[in-house]
């Protein structure tokens, strides 16, 4: 590899470097992608009408509060037979007419409503945080297939750039065979390491190509004038304590289990309201005609505080309240067990990231190293001092150097993503919000 080549080489890596910590000025930055996906993603779509479904259940509940109007008619023929019919001669058949109006308001139902309000808030909630993890979870994804494909581009340029290498070394050893100079076994080796060169490029184009395809699935469009996001607003916690305490505190999937807790209890609540009466007011009117064997106009209006206690249910009250007291503790249990993975989730991302970070220190010293060692060999192999077969294993221990800092330092930028995952700070780094959460703000 020539000595204008390898500068040109160091130096996009310095540039890529740059790019890791720089503010993205092209085309289709990483935070429109995340919002565009977002925006059509049909989990996170789904997870939006569920949203709005709890929505409207809690206001069902509340609507446990206020009154209830009721109307009620009735037409068709009557035959009675009582007492004034028998005064009157015997029984009397009529057209019956019915006709009412009724007001019911709630006083006291054990406090029923309030439970039921409480257990639905609580679901809204658990909802809402539902929604907010599968958008992290979503834009995660997106920001893996978005990194996917420029981790892919540069692995296909370094292949190109190592074939070019292979293509020098093979044009000077054919030339030196022709002249004399070199064996026919040089020419045999060279070329087999020049093929192995086409072979990694070819593959590395079929890398990139699934890697867009991929990234198509994901936000529905293909990759364009992609770059290196922005990381400066992805602050890492300086320790794994930290790390965990704040997972524990924000994580979305643990809140909702949390709230899933809470309407576990007010269910709970809930089926303890029969050991309690029902007291309702009720207001009434109803104008009757031909009712009882009477003819005639039979109205009444009527203002009643009306009582109501279940004495009995078959053991279907008893039964009910102890289901209720299994599904809270499956709802703790489910809690705690979204707390370990929360916490172990959190422990491995911040472990990589500071492996990831630390290795890149060392694999920038060996690539660089390495490239000395080939613009050494390459001046001694010039003056006959170094076989071809070292210099042909250096060309491919810088090949290999390169690709590893390369996937090194796309991983150590996903585990800074994944961080903000598992602190549940993803989308408020990426300064984007879940579509319609300022309705669901306001909602509440």
């Amino acid at each position: 590899m020539s000595y204008k080549l390898l500068k040109l080489l160091k130096n996009k890596w310095i540039l890529l470097c740059l790019l890791a910590t720089a503010t993205p000025v092209n085309s289709a930055p990483l935070n429109s992608v995340v919002e565009q996906t977002l925006a059509t993603n049909p989990d996170v779509l789904a997870n939006i009408n569920q949203h709005k479904a709890r929505d409207q259940e809690l206001r069902q509940a509340r609507g446990g509060y206020g009154p209830s109007l009721e109307i009620n008619g009735g037409y068709g023929i009557e035959t009675s037979d009582n007492s004034t019919t028998r005064a009157a001669g015997g029984d009397e058949t009529l057209t019956r007419r019915e006709a009412g109006v009724q007001v019911r308001q709630m006083v006291f139902d054990g406090f029923a409503t309030r439970s039921e309000v409480e257990r639905q808030g609580a679901r809204v909630e658990a909802a809402t945080h539902t929604l907010m993890g599968t958008a992290e979870q979503v834009a995660l994804r997106t920001v893996e297939v978005y990194l996917e494909v420029l981790r892919r581009q540069e692995l296909l340029d370094l292949a190109r750039a190592n074939l070019e290498t292979h293509q020098h070394t093979r044009d000077q050893i054919t030339l030196r065979s022709r002249s004399g100079v070199s064996r026919k076994a040089d020419v045999d080796q060279v070329t087999g390491r020049y093929a192995l060169a086409m072979a990694n490029v070819i593959s590395e184009e079929s890398n990139l190509a699934d890697a867009r395809s991929n990234y198509l699935r994901v936000t529905g469009e293909l990759p364009e004038d992609l770059v290196l996001p922005d990381i400066e607003n992805l602050p890492v916690p300086d320790t794994l304590e930290e790390a965990v305490d704040a997972a524990v505190a924000g994580h979305p999937t643990l809140k909702s289990a949390e709230a899933d807790v809470q309407a576990a209890q007010a269910q709970q609540q809930a089926a303890r309201n029969s050991l309690y009466p029902r007291i309702d007011l009720e207001a009434g009117q109803n104008w009757n005609q031909d009712i009882d064997g009477q003819p005639g106009d039979n109205n009444d209006s009527s203002i009643m505080l009306r009582m109501r206690y279940l004495l009995f249910a078959s053991g279907k009250e008893q039964a009910r309240r102890r289901q209720t007291a299994h599904l809270l503790d499956e709802a703790k249990e489910v809690r705690n067990n979204t707390r370990r993975q929360v916490v172990e989730s959190i422990r491995l991302s911040w472990s990589q990231h500071q492996t990831q970070a630390r290795q890149m220190d060392y694999l920038q010293q060996h690539k660089e190293s390495t490239q000395r060692t080939l613009e050494a060999y390459r001046k001694q192999f010039n003056i006959g001092k170094r076989s071809l077969l070292d210099l042909l294993d250096s060309e491919n221990e810088l090949f290999d150097a390169s690709r590893a800092l390369v996937n090194t330092r796309f991983d150590y930028l996903f585990s800074r993503f994944r961080i903000q995952v598992g602190l549940g700070r993803l989308l408020d780094s990426l300064q984007l919000t879940v579509p319609g959460q300022a309705e669901m703000v306001a909602g509440k």
